[in-house]
């Protein structure tokens, strides 16, 4: 109990010493460069003790559940005898295809977290009041879920296969370039957006740690070379997802239209 306290009281200075500059400059900012009082100080200053707060225990709560459970998983899922049932029957050489289960969590735990995600939750709310309801908050945030499931599926995927993640990239990239040629304008930035806020304070830590763990405990694959990339996927695939579910609402109120 003692070092949990002295664990939390250490992330919280840190924390102070890391939310500080940006105190500084929007109070500075407000006082010297606008010249006006800031109002509501008083909640204001509350809502930064907030901050401040649930920033300390949610990095304590990272250090000591996510990165560890993501880990754990990551290993168990990749245990030989969980794979074939028994260590008589692992083969002399390992296949893609029996990480099946580690496929599906991966997507799974990519779809789950994002929904989860409080910013994609905002920008949802705000795409769906400056569009006037054409943009629904669950319709965006299922479709930015289902493309970072995908991505992070198929960034574990490069992981087993160790093919180089440049591959990927490139040729997700080039499917975005022409989605945006095709796509509805105004989805547009709004998906290239999209693609920003799922990597925030739910998604990282548990992709990180799945990404780690999976790269330590496949054979023949490093840390370091393998582990990181799956947060590239989580990025790039909702891009893709949110232009298509733009262009199918197009083409399904086309075909609506034409009716």
């Amino acid at each position: 109990m003692i070092e949990l306290i002295q664990k939390i009281a250490s992330v919280t200075l840190s924390t102070v010493f890391d939310v500080l500059p940006i105190a500084v400059i929007i109070f500075g900012f407000q006082l010297f460069v606008i010249r006006k009082k800031i109002p509501h100080l008083k909640q204001v200053l509350q809502g930064f003790v907030y901050v401040l707060l649930g920033l300390s225990f949610f990095l304590v709560g990272l250090e000591m559940a996510l990165f560890p459970v993501g880990e754990l998983m990551a290993t168990q899922l990749t245990d030989p005898e969980f794979i074939y049932g028994s260590l008589e029957a692992i083969p002399e050489f390992f296949h893609w295809s029996d990480y099946k289960w580690v496929y599906i969590f991966a997507a799974t735990i990519g779809f789950s977290t994002t929904i989860a995600e409080p910013a994609l939750l905002a920008v949802a709310i705000k795409a769906r009041d400056v569009s006037g309801g054409a943009i629904s908050v669950w319709g965006l945030r299922s479709a930015v879920a289902i493309g970072a499931g995908i991505g992070v599926a198929l960034g574990t995927y490069r992981v087993v296969s160790g093919t180089p993640l440049h591959y990927y990239i490139i040729a997700g990239y080039v499917v975005v370039m022409i989605q945006t040629v095709f796509a509805p304008k105004m989805i547009i930035a709004l998906a290239y957006d999209s693609g920003g806020v799922t990597t925030s304070t739910v998604t990282v830590p548990l992709v990180t740690a799945l990404g780690l763990g999976l790269a330590s405990t496949v054979p023949g694959r490093s840390a370091l070379l393998d582990g990181f990339g799956l947060i590239a996927f989580t990025c790039l695939f909702p891009i893709i997802t949110v232009m298509a579910y733009a262009q199918l609402s197009q083409w399904r109120a086309k075909r609506n239209g034409s009716k």
